[in-house]
């Protein structure tokens, strides 16, 4: 028997709670009863958003999200910065120039961070840039962006700043009205420890401004329909009937914990897992600042990266994540997000240092494990 742990970034362990709760019997979703679970899951997300604006839950990935955030904000011809650091970076440039946008791209060398400098003279050299697109944390490198200092320098502008959160929200600190983040999104199968299947976006009073300008075709992303039928504490088109009853319980989750100690218990699991990385002699992706969403760490040079996945997923029943067009066959994800816990992290080290000797590397068994396991040590209840 192989028991299947799945530590990946996204999609991420559902809770028990979570289950039960999606299993209930299907209610329709034009009816008070629906209306009062959506209602209770749109307020918990104003509150990880951190925000007063609503919080749209749309039935999609994260893409669907960020798409709408194209056509719902902007119109042919307009130009728009994208900081493309990976590959969902690379994602805002091609869904923005598939709508025919100008996009003018500052490229980051994958694992690093944009620098808010070179994001300043952007601006400056272009001032009809209508939109800077980033991610808060990129998940193909697991490397952080400045997003803070970013928005600094957008809200003094015209120029809206657009967040992809996927990785972010409900991850760490990421205050969407204090920042001044003109759209954020985040999707179901991260920290909101859920299946995939809805994409959630808030966008700050101007943006909505602008989507009284915007020209770009919209339709089922419509979010200006959306936000009417919010209103109503329901959705423009059927909604994820069991997926929303799931959200109204993993809130419910994350807000008995509290958001502190959600930030708190994912800075520490990710510096369990880069410290039993770093044990095992492993250079980490993204060394200068890391997301605590997810580790990514080159593999050995003699080590097939894309071998090394798929027998910890087939053989040991471990399932991370590899690499995506350049790294792909050279590094390995870690997820460490949502429902993960303690002994996740010390099953993933343990994981990873059997499959590295498995594959001939000099690997001292139990030396990433124990530098895992005195991070954890340090945050455990007296």
């Amino acid at each position: 028997m192989i028991k299947n742990y799945l530590i990946a970034p996204g999609p991420t362990p559902v809770p028990p709670r979570v289950l039960l709760a999606m299993a209930q019997p299907v209610i329709h979703h034009r009816t008070p009863q629906f209306s009062q679970i959506f209602a209770d899951a749109k307020r918990a997300l104003k509150q990880l958003f951190q925000t007063e604006q609503d919080v749209l839950i749309l039935a999609a990935s994260g893409t669907g999200a960020m798409e709408g955030s194209v056509t719902n904000l902007f119109s042919p011809g307009e130009e728009v910065l994208v900081i493309n650091g990976g590959k969902f970076g690379e994602r805002w440039t091609k869904i923005a120039s598939s709508y025919g946008l100008q996009v003018a791209e500052l490229k980051v060398e994958w694992g690093r961070s944009a620098r808010v400098e070179d994001v300043r003279r952007l601006l400056d050299e272009r001032p009809g840039i209508r939109g800077v697109f980033i991610q808060a944390s990129e998940t193909s490198t697991g490397a952080l962006h400045p997003t803070e200092e970013i928005a600094r320098i957008t809200r003094q502008r015209d120029t809206l700043l657009i967040v992809d959160g996927i990785t972010a929200v409900g991850v760490f600190d990421v205050p969407m009205d204090r920042w001044g983040i003109d759209v954020l999104i985040t999707g179901s199968q991260k920290a909101l420890m859920l299946p995939p299947g809805l994409a959630c976006v808030a966008l700050s009073e101007r943006a909505w401004q602008r989507t009284k300008e915007a020209k770009l075709p919209r339709f089922y992303f419509d979010f200006a329909r959306e936000r009417d039928n919010l209103a109503k504490d329901t959705t423009a088109w059927t909604p994820a009937i069991s997926l929303i009853t799931g959200l109204r319980e993993s809130l419910a989750i994350i807000f008995e914990e509290g958001l502190p100690r959600v930030f708190a218990r994912h800075t520490r699991m990710a510096a369990a897992t880069r410290a039993g990385a770093t044990a095992l002699n492993l250079d980490l992706v993204a060394p200068d600042a890391p997301s605590p969403a997810l580790t990514a760490m080159f593999v050995p040079p003699k080590v097939d990266g894309g071998k090394l996945v798929s027998y910890l997923r087939d053989r040991m029943g471990v399932t991370f994540m590899g690499g995506q067009d350049q790294f792909k066959g050279k590094i390995v994800r870690i997820g460490h997000l949502g429902y993960t816990g303690t002994f996740d992290i010390v099953t993933a080290i343990a994981a990873l240092e059997m499959a590295l000797h498995h594959f001939g590397y000099d690997v001292v068994l139990g030396r990433g494990v124990a530098a895992a396991e005195g991070v954890l040590m340090a945050g455990m209840p007296d």
